[in-house]
């Protein structure tokens, strides 16, 4: 990692914890190039052609999730608490990925559960709650709470008691016991017919189920350097516990 990108981090408006496939492996770059970018170089990447979709149509369904890059999310996006800095998140975070252990993730399966298409492991997986939980709850002190602002935003989408308890409390709420691990492969589904959602399953499918198995060997910080600007990779810490 550039001592140049690290600078330029320093005043970023929000930083988020993710999951990513090791960069440069056959996981980063089949996730990248059908989002259309790649959130470590910033550059835009050809993307798949889908039969039976527009390139127009694939390019605007996934539009949201190549704003935020491939990724599994972790630590949802936060704003840094008054008087912390990234030197010191990055201090945190080096200390819990010594902590952590390395482990093989459960096979990924194509997922159109909450009408968007995502990657979702086939089932429950200890090691993977219990990194996610650690993130979450290990990190929390860096995380500046939620305005009022945001957590209307976040409510806006209908939440259960103990979902909205969780936002309250850890700043989004899909987390601990609500968690899902999932890596995103499009926004919101609607408006396409039923033979395009088939058609984006079915390349889905051929494109990551026949993957080799997923390594969980690194958690990584990412910056949204102001808002609303395309959320890049800073950099990803080995997981050596």
């Amino acid at each position: 990692m550039k001592t140049e990108a690290i600078e330029s981090a320093q005043f970023a408006y929000r930083y988020a914890v993710y999951f990513i496939p090791a960069l440069h492996s056959e996981w980063w770059a089949a996730g990248c190039h059908w989002l259309g970018r790649c959130a470590a170089t910033g550059q835009p990447l050809q993307q798949p052609l889908i039969p039976g979709v527009t390139a127009a149509q694939f390019q605007r369904y996934t539009q949201e999730p190549r704003r935020y890059g491939w990724h599994a999310t972790l630590k949802a996006p936060f704003e840094l608490m008054p008087g912390e800095s990234l030197a010191s998140l990055r201090k945190a975070m080096q200390a819990l990925s010594l902590a952590l252990p390395a482990f093989d993730l459960p096979a990924l399966q194509v997922s159109t559960e909450g009408d968007f298409l995502a990657l979702r492991p086939a089932r429950h997986d200890d090691a993977l709650q219990a990194t996610a939980d650690a993130c979450v709850t290990r990190l929390h002190h860096w995380a500046k709470p939620l305005g009022a602002a945001d957590l209307a935003r976040r409510r806006q989408k209908p939440l259960t008691p103990a979902q909205d308890q969780l936002l309250t409390q850890w700043g989004y709420p899909w987390v601990l016991g609500e968690f899902q691990f999932h890596l995103s492969l499009s926004g919101s589904m609607q408006g396409l017919s039923e033979a395009e959602r088939r058609s984006l399953v079915q390349a889905a499918q051929q494109r990551f189920e026949t993957l080799p198995p997923c390594r969980f060997a690194h958690i990584a910080l990412f910056v949204e350097p102001e808002p609303g600007a395309d959320f890049q990779w800073l950099e990803s810490l080995e997981l050596r516990g």
